[in-house]
């Protein structure tokens, strides 16, 4: 792992990437790009195409229209090992899967600097250690993986990514299945992540976490990229109600500030919309992605994840 005070990356440049499996068109003209030091979160549907975007940067899926860059680097011109020194995968964590101490999970992580064959050394352990370190966990470096709770598996699987020293975290929705303050802990180390500069990219199928936590939203709907930009700027009731499907409302704290996103039970349960909201199927574009808050009621200047919880 890099001694380096900061991380650096010029992140990911995806260009008018399309898609599709056997069964029908997945993903369409989809581009965004992102920089080291920015949490970006990835929302959409069910069967919307996050993970097919996950696979297709991560190179585990061919790329037959479009263009990807890793690290200002065409993605076809990386072998596999460079892609490992570029990108790290964090899954869902899943009981039971690893019957291995956290140290050796965390250990997994180096396996891109010394081969298939090799064995871990002085330098990969001390690569380790400085990962859980980083994500407040070397008190568990001698227990066995699968005697955590979730949350502590979610910690060390994102260790044994940053043991990997690859710039760019790509999690497939690292709070699924967790509680609530587990869900809070993981969300706090990713934003503590960006902080060092990585790149980090997280899908979730909670759009608070966005609101709270990312730098940049990428929705996917339609099969592509419908916004991409600072939660607060691109994310409205209308739209988010398109999305998921029912009537959403975006409130304001006035205590701290912060957006909550609510259903809105009234037309839900009664039938009778709140004339705040703006309801999903409105045809006319401009009206579907009005910004979410009442124009003067939030001060939307800047996009940075804000300093809290």
């Amino acid at each position: 792992m890099s001694s380096d005070p900061a991380v650096m990356t010029q992140g990911l440049d995806v260009g008018g990437v399309t898609f599709s499996y056997r069964n029908g068109l997945v993903l369409k003209d989809l581009s965004f790009r992102a920089q080291g030091g920015r949490v970006i979160g990835v929302l959409g549907a069910n069967g919307a195409g996050k993970s097919t975007l996950f696979k297709l940067i991560l190179g585990l899926l061919p790329l037959k229209e479009g263009q990807i860059r890793v690290n200002n680097q065409p993605l076809g011109s990386l072998s596999s090992r460079k892609r490992a020194r570029e990108m790290a995968y964090i899954p869902q964590a899943q009981a039971g899967v690893f019957q291995f101490s956290v140290m050796e999970v965390v250990l997994m992580g180096t396996t891109a600097s010394f081969g298939i064959f090799g064995q871990p050394g002085p330098k990969e352990k001390a690569a380790a250690r400085q990962a859980m370190k980083l994500l407040g966990i070397e008190a568990f470096s001698n227990r066995q993986f699968d005697q955590l709770s979730g949350g502590e598996q979610q910690l060390v699987l994102i260790a044994r990514a940053v043991a990997q020293d690859a710039p760019i975290l790509i999690m497939d929705e690292p709070c699924a299945s967790l509680d609530y303050g587990n869900q809070i802990r993981v969300l706090e180390e990713i934003r503590t992540l960006s902080k060092q500069g990585y790149l980090v990219l997280f899908s979730t199928h909670n759009p608070q976490h966005v609101f709270l936590y990312a730098h940049e939203v990428l929705l996917i709907d339609g099969h592509s990229a419908r916004v991409f930009g600072p939660p607060r700027d691109v994310l409205s009731e209308s739209l988010l109600s398109h999305v998921y499907g029912i009537p959403i409302r975006l409130e304001e704290s006035a205590r701290t500030g912060e957006v909550t996103v609510l259903p809105d039970f009234n037309e839900i349960r009664h039938g009778r919309p709140n004339h705040n909201v703006l309801h999903r199927g409105v045809n006319n574009e401009k009206e579907k992605n009005k910004t979410l808050i009442h124009p003067g009621s939030v001060d939307r200047r800047s996009g940075d994840c804000p300093d809290r919880l």
